[in-house]
């Protein structure tokens, strides 16, 4: 669920109301898009399709009236909605939606900066939800960051390295790949903690002393949520389209076979 459709009552904001439209899509809302239905394009915000927002907040200074309007220090004690965040949206229900929800659909976070104010400036809108996805616009993405990489093989060739070196080997790596053993000598930890940096093997010391590699049949995929889903979730449901994908085409081609 995002943020699709934009009514602007009122922006005196600096931001033009274009910018503050698309700012706010991809603010990420906190509902579960399975309780909902995609909207038919042109077709009416209904209980099952759509969440609504308001957000209405105008800067004023504060009782005593003598901060002046170009202040960037203090703002908040100076001045009265002086930021908008995310937080300062309010849902408001359609019909029947109280029902729905054990809790109120609301943005993933309250501290994200919509735009900045100062007296006189006023912004009101009122904002709706839809599901959509990824493939249509960013803000329809459940995943923040998503890749894969070759599992490294760090290994430790030829002699054992012990004592002063063990130390300084363990030293000269950031990422902790490297541990000392109880007998001194220096051992391969955590190869997942590489990121092939090597510097590890920059040194002259350890240039012939330890190889840095990757392990070419042994992945590992990163998926980074951007909050709404759990990761563990979304690998999950994108393996089952992928496998619903599959499916398709082996009935298109045994459809055109069987011709």
């Amino acid at each position: 669920m995002a943020i699709e459709t934009v009514d602007m009552w009122q922006n005196t904001s600096i931001i033009p109301d274009e910018n503050l439209a698309h700012r706010m899509g991809l603010i990420p809302i906190l509902a579960d898009a399975t309780m909902f239905e995609h909207k038919i394009k042109g077709g009416e915000n209904t209980t099952t399709n759509s969440i609504r927002f308001r957000l209405h907040a105008e800067c004023t200074k504060k009782a005593d009236g003598l901060a002046p309007l170009n202040n960037t220090q203090d703002e908040d004690a100076l001045y009265n909605n002086a930021n908008v965040y995310s937080g300062d949206l309010e849902w408001v229900p359609l019909d029947g939606q109280e029902e729905m929800f054990e809790n109120a659909p609301r943005p993933l976070l309250d501290d994200i900066l919509i735009a900045k104010m100062r007296p006189g400036q006023e912004i009101e809108m009122e904002v709706v939800c839809e599901k959509g996805e990824g493939k249509t616009h960013a803000k329809w993405s459940p995943v923040c960051t998503a890749f894969y990489r070759l599992m490294p093989d760090i290994r430790i060739i030829g002699e054992d390295i012990t004592g002063e070196d063990a130390e300084e080997l363990k030293a000269l790596c950031p990422m902790g790949v490297f541990d000392i053993e109880d007998m001194g000598k220096a051992v391969v930890a955590d190869s997942r903690k590489c990121t092939t940096c090597r510097e590890c093997v920059r040194h002259e010391k350890f240039e012939n002393r330890v190889d840095v590699g990757k392990l070419k049949d042994h992945f590992e995929f990163h998926v980074e949520s951007v909050g709404m889903y759990a990761p563990e979730k979304l690998v999950f449901e994108a393996l089952k389209i992928l496998k619903a994908k599959a499916v398709h085409w082996l009935e298109v081609i045994e459809a055109e076979e069987s011709h």
